[in-house]
């Protein structure tokens, strides 16, 4: 999912970076300092979760889990997965510092919609079991989806040259998709089980 550098051209690093960084010091800013050590706790498991790339073209596919880190930090689930890119550029090369924030706005924002779909699971509804196993596993195919469709964007926006990996990087993803979803749904329901308040 992490775009190399190298690829993209300036036009594009340049405006991502200004706004996610921005973005960044925004949340940091209004940042509660009870929320570091659950912030932490999901960046650790976000960076050991990206840790298996299979290469394709200029990006790579690998399990991210942003569905479950968002539905858990809602939108501070930039910062984890902020710091967890950082540390994957740093010591890794994946990714890299220059498309950090390239990086960072396409796989970190579409997390946020997790949140949502974790609080409209527990509306009453008349099939509330089913409706909630959807809900919990879009927390996981949704942000994925909408990050995929980014990367896909951002590649095409790069240039013509980059038409065919675009398509190749969405449909490549797509598997990935149903993987996450299946990840979020059993994590989201055992958790339900076992201590409901995490999911407040």
């Amino acid at each position: 999912m992490h775009i190399s550098e190298g690829v993209l051209k300036p036009e594009i690093i340049i405006p991502a970076a200004v706004v996610a960084g921005v973005w960044v010091a925004y949340l940091l800013y209004r940042l509660n300092f009870k929320d570091i050590p659950k912030i932490a706790c999901m960046s650790a498991i976000f960076f050991i979760a990206s840790f298996i790339h299979i290469p394709l073209g200029p990006t790579s596919i690998h399990l991210i889990l942003g569905g479950l880190v968002g539905a858990f930090l809602g939108v501070n689930a930039i910062l984890a997965i902020c710091v967890g890119l950082l540390l994957q550029a740093l010591f890794f090369g994946y990714g890299g510092i220059s498309v950090l924030g390239v990086n960072l706005l396409m796989i970190a924002v579409p997390t946020i919609f997790a949140r949502y779909f974790v609080k409209i699971s527990f509306k009453e509804r008349k099939y509330q079991k089913i409706y909630q196993y959807i809900c919990w596993f879009l927390v996981g195919f949704i942000p994925l989806l909408c990050s995929s469709l980014i990367l896909s964007g951002v590649l095409v926006l790069n240039g013509k040259e980059f038409l065919a990996i675009s398509g190749l990087a969405l449909a490549a993803n797509f598997p990935l998709m149903i993987i996450e979803g299946i990840i979020s749904l059993f994590a989201i329901s055992f958790i339900n089980r076992v201590n409901k308040e995490l999911l407040n």
